[in-house]
């Protein structure tokens, strides 16, 4: 089969022949339909972000595809089904705290880089090796549009963080970050789990206009000004009542200060959920005050990726239409010009823009 290559960091993506993907006990072969270019893959590649990969090594996070092998310990996989492939792999032999590696992309701690070498290969081929328990049955809506449904590896992020924080339908959320990639998708998210109202702060104007426009009144933008004190008062004002929960989707350039400021909008008793990437670059840690945690009862939660459930109720919100897709701008490439991708998804991060691979489309 072909795929594309990560021969080693700094260099292009090299699209070659390779031994097709042989499945063990518990582990499915799919074909590839369409995968997901993340906006910062360059950033990974070039080894900005300094992520444990291990070259060489096929890349890519999840995808849409078709079943083409299922071992005996599948009862209710066919060959044929269309699924979604969720890049999350977890360790089967610790059921309290297992290790995870994020297939073709990262990893956790010195199991996960254990898992990393066995599960090596992403989605940025023509056929893959997932985990049994990694396949999710998709509707047949998704198999005339999989380039569209690729996005779950977006959505499927920030649905995990909303259920990390227990949102409630009619709570109000705040957003940080929620004019980039991810970010977006948590305000479109939150509203479909039936939040009462989302503040969207950020500093695009433009962007923060198309998410009011998207969403009407239930979103309420902020535009901020960088100073900690006076965008807290934004937030909290715009808020127009007690805000329930924050969940921090900013990137690693983001300062901590704006982490901290949308925190501690917090009402008594709130909830904050950090997934972004601030620090991970160096910076300043995010010191949140301790009086203000204890004596406001704040909930702190760091969360990377999801529970396994995430994937089939991220699916269900996308089959029920309370999640649209249909508005979220795609640009697909067949696997040979997966470079073009990588730079494509870098300039075209912004909220609801989807670059894919399309394998089989050429």
């Amino acid at each position: 089969m072909r795929a594309a290559v990560l021969t080693r960091f700094g260099a292009p993506l090299t699209v070659r022949e390779v031994p097709d993907p042989e499945a063990a006990g518990g582990e499915v072969i799919v074909d590839v339909l369409a995968a997901c270019v993340l906006p910062y893959a360059a950033e990974v590649f070039s080894g900005e972000r300094n992520y444990p990969l291990v070259p060489p090594v096929v890349p890519g996070t999840g995808a849409v595809g078709r079943v083409v092998h299922v071992g005996a310990d599948a009862t209710r996989l066919r060959v044929g089904d269309l699924v979604w492939c969720d890049p999350a792999v977890r360790s089967r032999d610790d059921a309290l705290t297992p290790d995870i590696t994020l297939q073709g992309w990262s990893s956790r701690g010195e199991g996960g880089a254990r898992l990393a070498r066995y599960m090596h290969d992403g989605s940025f081929a023509e056929r893959m090796r997932i985990p049994t328990e990694n396949a999710f049955p998709l509707p047949a809506a998704a198999g005339d549009d999989p380039a569209r449904w690729a996005a779950l590896g977006v959505h499927v992020i920030s649905y995990g963080g909303l259920l990390a924080g227990g949102l409630a339908a009619g709570e109000t959320l705040l957003v940080s970050g929620a004019t980039g990639n991810l970010g977006s998708s948590a305000v479109a998210v939150a509203l479909a789990m039936g939040a009462g109202r989302v503040i969207a702060p950020g500093r695009n104007q433009a962007v923060l206009g198309l998410l009011a426009d998207r969403f009407g009144p239930r979103v309420r933008p902020v535009e901020l000004t960088g100073d900690e004190s006076t965008d807290r008062a934004a937030m909290s004002a715009v808020a127009d009542g007690p805000i329930d929960m924050v969940i921090d989707l900013l990137p690693p350039s983001a300062p901590s200060s704006a982490t901290r400021a949308a925190a501690m909008t917090l009402r008594e008793y709130g909830r904050v959920v950090l997934m972004g990437g601030v620090g991970m670059l160096g910076g300043d840690d995010l010191a949140l005050p301790y009086p203000w945690i204890m004596r406001n009862s704040i909930t702190v939660r760091g969360q990377w990726l999801g529970p396994r459930s995430a994937n089939a109720g991220i699916i269900r919100l996308l089959a029920s239409g309370a999640l649209d897709l249909a508005p979220e701008r795609v640009r697909s490439f067949g696997l040979d010009a997966v470079n073009e991708a990588v730079t494509y998804a870098a300039a075209h991060g912004g909220p609801f823009d989807r670059t894919t691979l399309t394998p089989p489309a050429g």
